[in-house]
């Protein structure tokens, strides 16, 4: 009878031990085959313009207000889509097509995703000078060299408007010297000619602030370097709309006009933070900012 105890109390024990580990494994394989909820972030790009700034502002603030952790990177024009299509970069709201970002859009866009015009017909670049100075045409800037010191003011090297420039300066066979700046660098340089009255000639586009703020032109452009009107495009990584099909549904919807972004750009210009400025459009346009939360 002792030995039967003993034999009962040695197989026994291995069997409790062997139904926990066999129940452990299930739960373990249970937990596995559940996937988990995708977190609820989205990362922003853009190149720090005027209009980039405001527009990533807004778009990011909806996104908030829909419960994601947003953030917004800063980067350059060239790492901006190598981001966007290795897919460290889930969406920029400032793509500027099909002139402006052409290269880019050649070299990244079968790794990307087009996903709409949030301003349609209104964007434009080109040679912007103030109204009093007398010429109207780039045909004309070689007669006027040193009206405005042989230099045209641009902004950040690589972006779009700078490539197409030095086309504009090898088209036109100007005397002219392309000199690298940023967006708050050409803008300062522009205020600081118009307070003198002198000539001066900058990298521009519009929509912008400037408009509004001073008298100004685009100089013709006969030979059409800088293409015709644009779209201000939204662009994402491809796998966005699988992955976070709400924020993509957000995304899609965002469409507003020169106007809109305009006021945006000028708070901020005006010294209103860009969070600020962008929670105060938002405040301002509830129809608008409802139909891209809900549609």
């Amino acid at each position: 009878m002792d030995g039967e105890m003993m034999i009962t109390k040695r197989t026994f024990i291995p069997l409790i031990i062997g139904l926990i580990l066999f129940s452990a494994v299930l739960v373990t394989g249970c937990v596995d085959e559940t996937p988990a909820e995708p977190a609820k972030e989205i990362t922003i790009g853009l190149v720090t313009w005027d209009c980039a700034i405001a527009s990533s502002h807004v778009l990011g603030e909806v996104l908030e207000e829909a419960g994601y952790d947003v953030t917004i990177m800063g980067v350059d024009a060239g790492p901006l889509y190598a981001g966007l299509a290795r897919g460290d970069i889930d969406v920029t709201t400032t793509a500027w097509l099909p002139f402006t970002h052409a290269t880019y859009w050649e070299e990244y866009g079968d790794d990307l995703d087009y996903v709409n015009e949030n301003i349609k017909g209104e964007a434009r670049i080109g040679l912007v000078v103030p109204a009093y100075v007398t010429i109207d045409s780039i045909e004309e800037m070689n007669g006027v060299v040193e009206n405005f010191d042989g230099k045209i003011i641009g902004i950040d090297p690589g972006a779009g408007i700078m490539t197409a420039t030095e086309n504009a300066i090898e088209e036109y066979d100007l005397d002219y010297e392309l000199v690298a700046s940023s967006g708050a660098g050409m803008a300062a340089e522009l205020r600081s000619a118009i307070n003198s009255e002198e000539w001066v000639v900058v990298t521009g586009w519009a929509p912008h602030w400037k408009f509004g703020r001073w008298d100004l032109k685009f100089l013709d452009d006969p030979k059409g370097v800088y293409g015709d009107a644009e779209d201000v495009v939204t662009i994402a990584r491809l796998g966005l709309k699988e992955d976070q099909p709400e924020a993509y549904a957000i995304i899609e919807r965002f469409e507003w006009t020169g106007d809109d972004i305009a006021e945006v750009m000028t708070a901020i210009e005006d010294g209103v933070p860009d969070k600020e400025a962008a929670q105060a459009w938002i405040a301002a346009n509830p129809d608008k900012v409802n139909y891209w939360l809900h549609g």
